[in-house]
């Protein structure tokens, strides 16, 4: 039985993504968290929820949210810098909690409101996004 929470780490896919940023080469850390946000905000059709997951956990990674309950020594050097991906994550967020979104048809059937309350809490934290910022591409 997997785990499954409100919080953007709180599902056993989105900490098996932060074992795989954990355990990436340093230089590979940022463009992880991009890949994961680039395969929802770029989906067409529906959204799968696995993907949504990652999405959720790399979008709360560019806000500086890391999962608790792991030790400090995985808790850094994920990357010094991921700003340059806000626009790329609220994107993706948009894109999780939008028709066609499995993540969202699946919190649909259950307590749904605190986890909307959640992504809607990270993506004020991406706060403006600054011209020019990442568009994805």
């Amino acid at each position: 039985m997997g785990t499954w929470g409100h919080g953007p780490f709180d599902n056993d896919t989105a900490m098996d993504f932060w074992g795989e940023v954990v355990d990436a080469a340093a230089e590979a850390r940022g463009g992880a968290v991009r890949d994961a946000l680039v395969a929802a905000a770029g989906a067409f059709g529906g959204l799968e929820a696995h993907v949504a997951e990652q999405a959720v956990a790399a979008a709360a990674l560019v806000v500086g949210l890391r999962p608790s309950g792991v030790p400090d020594h995985e808790r850094e050097g994920i990357s010094p810098d991921l700003t340059d991906l806000r626009g790329l994550a609220d994107r993706a967020l948009a894109r999780v909690t939008a028709a066609r979104s499995e993540l969202q048809d699946l919190w649909a059937e259950s307590d749904g409101a605190a986890w909307r309350a959640g992504v809607a809490r990270l993506r004020e934290a991406l706060g403006p996004v600054p011209d020019g910022a990442d568009q994805g591409r």
